[in-house]
Parts: structure tokens; C-alpha cells; sequence
């Protein structure tokens, strides 16, 4: 359904990434790169004494195996040719339709106190290119006891075979409703960020974790498992069976612990709560709305007007993006 905002939880500095580097590449398979019993390694076969030498035959190159950022079987299989021309997200744990709205209510609680928490996600009727692939265009707001900490707009495509993307967010932090910058931005296919799976197309429990964003110039490294599924809980907007919870957390931040997110077929995200950690932060899932074509218009001028001002924020990075389009203006409800 949408991207839940755990920035304030999840993110931390390029420096602690570099440090902690070499510990990540230890996940990678210890076999990898060795040569296997019987291998000349790059030298040339040896022809038989009967036949003249001919010129040497060189083996092929060594291909590096893919870093597994979050542990065996997680390295990052994205293909830019397995999406289709037009972003249709319609993954049931994950569905993004334009023109709905949902609300996450909670706290966060931390050594200096209780802090009352709301987020906004909105899908846009926009759309943005990158590296190829046309994304669609969530629009989150988080607001802390009241006040705006954070505007972003992230970009989703779903692949043929039903998986779900994260390509990458810009996300404008404000403080004491002052716009101090959006130092966070991050975009696959530039300075070496990666897009991720935001959610696979078939989860199962007891399977590798996977990656779904790797960004080294923000520090932003997210890993998800499939954590429990077929499970019952209640919220304040209601109750939900078959619940799928995806287990998430940075492994260059072990002190920020672990967020568990709950995922309701066909509605998505329902719930949020921390294992872990020095912040104990809880969302649940207080409303739905179903936009009408008037607040959709709205809300995709609004939307593109934070796109366009990431051109002057972030010259290095959102600035060397195709810029959103609207692409749907109609959400299906007309009052």
C-alpha cells in the first residue's frame, strides 16, 4: 500500500557505513571468487606434445558476485527491462492506487520523553523516470507533536513477475516549520544507490532477507524478512486477518534496533512496532480516504511543486533526474 516513513529511526551517517563496510562484505559467500578443485586459474590449456603450440587461450575475466548486503541470497537482482511502460502496482500487500490516502497514528518513546506522531501517505498522480523505468510517486508527511518534520516523495514500480521497488526518496526535513534541506536524497543510479524490493511478489517465511534500498552516500541500508504471516490483529481502523509482518533493520545500526511491519492483504501497511532499540515507536493504521478528482488535483500540484524544488535543493543528486509528470488525473471519485 505505502512506504512508511522510519527515517528518524533507520538513517545514519555515510561514516558509519564506511566503517562498517568490511563487516558487511563478510556476508557474502566464503566460496565466492575461489578457484574450484582441478582449475588452471587464467593460464592457457596445454596442448597435446603431438600438436604445434597454438596462440595462448585466455580464460574468461572473473565476474565479482554481487555484495549480499543483508546476508546469503540477498544480493541485489535488479533488471531495468522487467517493468512495464506504465507503473501498475497492484501487488495485494502492496497496493498503490492514485487518489488514496492513508493515515498512520502512533508514538515514539525515548530517553527524553513521549512524542506524538502522524503520517500522511498519498498516491500522487505522478510520475518519474529513472534510470528507465517510469515510478510512481508516493507522497508521505510526518508530523511530531503536531508540527511538519518531514515531507518526502518516494518512487515505486512494480516488476512483470509482481514485485515491488523502492527506487529511491527525497525527503525535505523541517524544523520549527523552517525548511532546513533535504540531506537525505537518494535516487538509484546515482552516486551508486541502489533500488530495492519494498515488497516481494510472493513472501514466504523462512527465506533469505532481501535488500530493499542501498544508498552509501546517505548511510541507507534497509534489510526485510518475512517475519510471521497468517496472523490476526486489530487496529484502530479495524481488524485484519491473514496479516503478513515483515521484520526490517539496519545492519550498520545495531543500536536502532528493529521495526516489525504488519501488511493486511489488499489494504497494506496496518500496523508498526519496534524490537529493540533506543526509540519505541508504534503506528497503526487510523484512516483510508478515497480522494476525490478535485483534492487529486490538489494534491498532484502540491506534489509536483516539492518535485521542482528538489532541482535547487539537491544539485548533485535530484537535480540529475527527469522531472514528474502528471500522468492521472482522475481517482475514480468525482465528489
Amino acid at each position: 500500500m505505502f512506504h512508511a516513513n522510519t527515517r528518524l529511526s533507520v538513517f545514519g551517517s555515510a561514516f558509519t557505513l564506511l566503517l562498517a563496510m568490511p563487516a558487511v562484505a563478510t556476508c557474502a559467500d566464503p566460496k565466492a571468487g575461489q578457484m574450484k578443485p582441478g582449475s588452471t586459474g587464467t593460464s592457457a590449456p596445454v596442448a597435446p606434445s603431438s600438436a604445434p603450440p597454438g596462440p595462448p587461450t585466455l580464460a574468461p575475466a572473473a565476474v565479482p558476485p554481487a555484495p549480499e548486503l543483508c546476508g546469503p541470497g540477498s544480493a541485489i537482482k535488479f533488471d531495468k527491462t522487467a517493468f512495464p511502460e506504465s507503473p501498475v502496482i497492484d501487488n495485494k500487500w502492496f497496493p498503490l492506487k492514485p487518489g488514496m490516502k492513508y493515515t498512520t497514528t502512533g508514538t515514539v518513546e525515548s530517553e527524553g520523553g513521549t512524542t506524538e506522531r502522524r503520517v500522511t501517505h498519498t498516491v500522487t498522480g505522478l510520475t518519474k523516470v529513472i534510470d528507465g523505468v517510469k515510478t510512481q510517486v508516493m507522497w508521505d508527511r510526518d508530523y511530531q507533536d503536531g508540527a511538519l518534520v518531514e515531507s518526502e516523495l518516494a518512487f515505486f514500480a512494480q516488476d512483470n513477475a509482481g514485485t515491488v521497488w523502492l527506487f529511491g526518496e527525497y525527503p525535505e526535513e523541517f524544523e520549527e516549520d523552517k525548511f532546513i534541506g533535504a540531506p537525505n536524497t537518494f535516487i538509484h543510479g546515482i552516486s551508486g544507490s541502489q533500488a530495492g524490493i519494498a515488497m516481494q511478489a510472493a513472501p514466504r517465511t523462512r527465506t533469505p532477507a532481501y535488500v530493499q534500498a542501498h544508498a552509501a552516500s546517505v548511510g541507507f541500508l534497509d534489510c526485510g524478512l518475512v517475519f510471521d504471516d497468517n496472523i490476526a490483529l486489530c487496529v484502530p481502523k479495524g481488524c485484519y486477518g491473514d496479516v503478513l509482518v515483515i521484520d526490517e533493520h539496519n545492519p550498520l545500526e545495531p543500536n536502532v534496533g528493529h521495526q516489525r511491519k504488519y501488511y493486511s492483504a489488499g489494504t497494506g501497511l496496518v500496523k508498526v512496532t519496534a524490537e529493540g532499540g533506543v526509540n519505541q515507536e508504534t503506528l497503526d493504521l487510523t484512516r483510508v480516504e478515497h480522494l476525490t478528482d478535485g483534492q487529486l488535483a490538489e494534491i498532484n500540484q502540491q506534489a509536483l511543486e516539492l518535485d521542482q524544488h528538489g532541482y535547487e535543493v539537491s544539485k548533485d543528486v535530484y537535480a540529475n533526474t527527469a522531472r514528474a509528470e502528471i500522468t492521472t488525473t482522475t481517482s475514480g471519485r468525482k465528489k
